[in-house]
């Protein structure tokens, strides 16, 4: 089984984190955030994942590596241009050429997730659709896409981002797809599965599938520290191993003993938090530093960033090898 994985986006809103480095390739814990989506595709038989990359693309090649990650093959494959959710797929099956099966599954690369791709297709292959799209219920589904069907899982509507804070059932971002649905996607230019494709097959095989489990869209600086602390007190299912619920020591980092962590927090490999400082609510990534008696709350600190003595951080997103200076 093949997945197609839709990893080329420039990740704006976690910026300044994604300024350099592609969302997918951003440490999540204690890998990059796409390992934790190969895995999940590994465990529902997906043998090769195609990642349709745009933004930076040798960072995610250097990030997840060549050849295999967990028993899944790897292939790069990237845009000459932004094609979009459809284009980019059309675009990826075209590289793969005859090796495209004819059935595969199709992926957005920002989500972390559980949910049950082995359903999804099961339910797919017993309805004879030509493709299915799984859902999943959230109580505000203002900033997604909701999507309506009848008792057997045919797909009746769509209503595009309304705005309305209630609660219903949205696309999760993964799909079954049967070959012959490429043929409704025009090569070379931008085009939308969720509002070109999906809206064609509506009464000629599309249906959806209702799946339970962990379902996060990580796009956000918020979401992003919700979705680690999820995996470190074990919400979602991943291969994490928390040094303590809540909390994660990467290798090489130096703890003062007097400094105060947590209750949350992840101290990625190298970094440093001197004496009388506290971290709490926050992640701090690979080779940061924290000085004497600086307190770092509810905050991302990008790789290499440093937080001198007597410094607060509250409720911030710090780029990259930034110097954050005590208020004089």
């Amino acid at each position: 089984m093949q997945a197609i994985v839709l990893v080329g986006g420039k990740g704006t809103r976690l910026r300044p984190l994604t300024d350099s480095v592609p969302k997918p390739a951003l440490t999540l814990v204690d890998r990059p955030f796409l390992a934790y989506m190969v895995e999940w595709l590994g465990t529902h038989g997906v043998t090769e994942a195609v990642l349709a990359c745009g933004f930076l693309p040798d960072q995610l090649r250097e990030a997840l590596g060549e050849g295999e990650h967990e028993g899944v093959k790897l292939t790069y494959v990237t845009e000459p241009d932004r094609r979009g959710t459809a284009g980019a797929i059309r675009f990826a099956a075209e590289a793969l050429g005859e090796r495209l099966d004819d059935r595969f599954l199709a992926v957005n690369g920002d989500v972390l997730t559980d949910l049950d791709l082995t359903a999804l297709l099961r339910a797919h292959e017993e309805r004879a659709a030509r493709a299915t799209i799984g859902l999943y219920a959230v109580e505000d589904s203002s900033h997604y896409g909701l999507v309506a069907c009848d008792t057997a899982g045919a797909v009746l509507d769509f209503r595009e981002k309304t705005g309305e804070a209630v609660p219903g059932a949205v696309n999760a971002g993964a799909y079954v797809l049967e070959r012959e649905v490429l043929d409704l996607i025009p090569a070379g230019r931008q085009f939308s599965i969720e509002r070109e494709v999906f809206p064609e097959l509506v009464g000629a095989g599309l249906c959806a599938l209702p799946l339970s489990g962990y379902w996060m869209d990580i796009g956000i600086p918020e979401r992003y520290l919700q979705a680690t602390w999820d995996i470190l007190e074990g919400r979602v299912e991943t291969e994490v191993r928390p040094t303590a619920p809540g909390l994660f020591f990467g290798p090489g980092c130096a703890i003062a003993e007097s400094a105060r962590i947590g209750p949350r927090a992840v101290i990625s490999r190298g970094c440093t938090v001197e004496a009388e400082a506290a971290v709490a609510g926050s992640v701090l990534l690979a080779d940061c530093s924290v000085g004497a008696g600086a307190s770092v709350s509810e905050s991302i600190l990008g790789t290499g960033a440093v937080v001198e003595p007597g410094a607060r951080v509250d409720g911030a997103t710090v780029a990259a090898h930034e110097r954050v200076v005590a208020e004089r």
